[in-house]
């Protein structure tokens, strides 16, 4: 049992990390709050709805004789994405979701990976494809294959809406990928900055405004 003085400097240790992780989200909030942008559409409406039924016809085909199909969602970015693309899916599927983050308030991504909600799905032996909404470096989703892949599913495919290759960090085997676009910060179709533009129905890049 430690001492009490320890105790004591271990709590006020902690004490201090909560305090500063608080000033760090103040002062994202407040710098969301202040920095003026606005968003030019990149891709529009239509040619996303068009590009997911081409996505889904190829899905489709390759899970056709699959005896379980799971869908796993990365929130939050890919929950629009993942809602339609799951009701072009005509053979059965299940559905499911993971929480990570990589990005809390900052415009670009961290590799500092946090799993904030884990599968309720026992994936061994099952046929798993993994929905993201954006890859780039791709230290996220390097981690998450790996621990999905550890679980020992039959087989695990990925399917992004859009892919930044350009900011490539690590490889990533892509099986689906929606759009290639360029090292620009995307928001809409569920993508957020802040929390901020994801019920845009198109994606668009976020311009400093002078």
């Amino acid at each position: 049992m430690l001492p009490k003085k320890n105790v004591v400097k271990i709590k006020s240790f902690f004490v201090i990390i909560n305090l500063t992780l608080n000033v760090v989200n103040i002062y994202y909030i407040v710098l969301v709050m202040t920095f003026k942008y606005e968003v030019e559409i990149l891709i529009q409406e239509n040619e996303i709805k068009e590009r997911i039924e081409s996505l889904s016809n190829e899905i489709n085909y390759f899970y056709k004789n699959s005896k379980k199909l799971l869908v796993v969602g990365l929130l939050r970015g890919s929950f629009v994405f993942i809602a339609d693309l799951a009701r072009t899916i005509k053979i059965p599927v299940e559905i499911d979701f993971m929480t990570v983050s990589s990005y809390g308030n900052a415009m670009s991504s961290s590799q500092n990976v946090r799993i904030l909600s884990d599968l309720n799905t026992d994936i061994k032996n099952v046929d798993v494809l993994l929905v993201e909404d954006i890859v780039d470096t791709g230290h996220t989703l390097n981690q998450v294959i790996k621990l999905l892949n550890g679980r020992k599913p039959n087989s695990l495919e990925i399917c992004c809406l859009l892919n930044k290759s350009s900011r490539r960090e690590t490889e990533i085997n892509l099986k689906w990928s929606g759009f290639d676009i360029p090292d620009e910060f995307v928001v809409g179709y569920g993508i957020d900055y802040a929390q901020n533009n994801r019920n845009l129905p198109y994606i668009g890049k976020v311009v400093r405004k002078n």
